[in-house]
């Protein structure tokens, strides 16, 4: 009795290490996924639905509005020196995120869905990737022989591309 009581009790512990994340496409060869915590909504907006801005970073698609609030649309593949999003589109797939206070908008190719990985499973992405992703990366992990990018929200957010000061 006491064997199957301790095996109960290990089953909630395992499932508690995983962690859930959105899953998308930045581009025909890269698959990504962000952390749900950080993730707000994924929208398919109409690509009139983006306000260019002048001036602005070659990433920075510009403004939109979500949720009656006025947020920056981000070519996220771009961002990170990735084949750029089509702008020839007639949607945007837009995933909404939040960190800390700050909201941005990170248009990707394709969200696929949502996906549980383990933290064990989440590996460097030194030697995988190429040098200019590693800063926006929590790491990579392999899922039925792909490998998924493992995006890193607060790097995002944060990175000096996006700045103005």
């Amino acid at each position: 009795m006491n064997n199957s009581n301790a095996i109960l009790a290990e089953k909630p512990q395992q499932n508690h290490l995983k962690d859930g994340y959105l899953k998308f496409q930045l581009n025909q060869q890269t698959a990504a996924m962000l952390a749900m915590n950080h993730t707000q909504e994924a929208v398919i907006l109409p690509v009139e639905a983006i306000t260019p801005m002048p001036n602005m970073a070659g990433c920075i698609l510009g403004l939109m509005n979500w949720r009656s609030r006025i947020i920056w649309a981000i070519d996220l593949p771009r961002m990170l020196n990735l084949e750029a999003i089509d702008t020839r589109r007639q949607q945007y797939n837009v995933i909404v995120i939040k960190v800390e206070s700050l909201l941005l908008g990170l248009v990707v190719q394709e969200i696929k869905g949502t996906t549980k990985v383990m933290l064990d499973d989440i590996h460097s992405p030194i030697g995988q990737v190429a040098s200019s992703l590693v800063p926006y990366l929590r790491g990579c992990v392999v899922q039925q022989e792909e490998i998924l990018l493992v995006l890193d929200a607060q790097a995002i957010v944060q990175s000096s591309i996006l700045r103005s000061d």
